[in-house]
């Protein structure tokens, strides 16, 4: 693995455990009772993630740009499922760090509520006292949590199979489209154009049957409705549908850059 392959891998590892974390947002807003300040403040590491992505599609391109001039395009699908891998380490990662940026992410919020600033906030993280806040949130997670999911009363299983349909599609949804450049080089500027198309289905999915679902979860716990392990067992299946929607995009690269090709000749 080159220098360039590597840090479009880094890029990905960052976006995906971004995302993954954000599970471990709504159990934080349920314990704190303030559920919208959470989601605010999870927005900062959003953020990262939207860096990260708007970075890594251009190095991906120009990677496969020269790839393409220079004629050695043998071994290209290989760094995209590199690339994959990396997204599922981030989501296993991911997963392993829940409960330790869960209690961390509460605190966070609890001192905003003092601070009522964010520049405070961050300045507070990083002085010697956040840094041991921060060493005391760790914790390593239980395996009877998961046996606990497992046997216990879950979210709807259509949830379940969206939520790793919708990760798939997201995984692949650039790395399909610029991949799509090595099928038809000729089209591959309209090729990468279309990610935003392909991202789009798993937009619907995600707006549609996901995050409402969730939200109304997350509601009903607030408001005493449900447990709150009955969050905390929906956050873990999700998780593991996220994980198994990244080992799906690697089925689904080839045949979903094959289809943006398709697509791209009809325009």
């Amino acid at each position: 693995m080159d220098v360039e392959l590597l840090i479009i891998a880094l890029l990905t590892f960052v976006i995906h455990l971004i995302a993954t974390l954000a599970y471990a947002v709504r159990i934080a807003g349920v314990r704190t009772g303030r559920v919208a300040v959470s989601m605010a403040l999870f927005n900062i590491l959003m953020l990262i993630s939207r860096t990260s992505n708007a970075i890594q599609a251009p190095l991906l391109a120009k990677r496969v740009e020269l790839s393409i001039l220079e004629g050695s395009m043998e071994g290209g699908l290989n760094d995209f499922r590199l690339i994959i891998v990396a997204a599922s380490l981030a989501t296993l990662f991911g997963a392993f760090f829940i409960p330790t940026f869960q209690r961390m992410f509460t605190r966070l919020v609890n001192a905003f509520s003092v601070y009522q600033s964010v520049p405070k906030l961050l300045v507070r993280v990083f002085t010697f006292k956040g840094l041991s806040h921060a060493r005391s949130s760790l914790r390593i997670p239980m395996l009877t949590n998961v046996s606990t999911a497992i046997k216990g009363k879950r979210i709807s299983f259509n949830v379940i199979v969206f939520n790793t349909i919708a990760v798939a599609i997201f995984t692949v949804g650039v790395l399909a489209s610029i991949y799509a450049g090595y099928l038809n080089p000729e089209l591959r500027a309209t090729a990468g154009q279309l990610s935003a198309v392909v991202n789009g289905v798993a937009t619907i999915l995600l707006f549609v049957f996901i995050d409402p679902h969730m939200s109304m979860i997350t509601d009903e716990v607030v408001n005493g409705e449900r447990e709150d392990g009955f969050l905390r067992r929906s956050v873990i299946w999700l998780v593991g549908s996220r994980l198994a929607g990244t080992l799906l995009a690697q089925l689904i690269l080839v045949p979903g850059a094959i289809w943006v090709v398709f697509i791209a000749e009809l325009l």
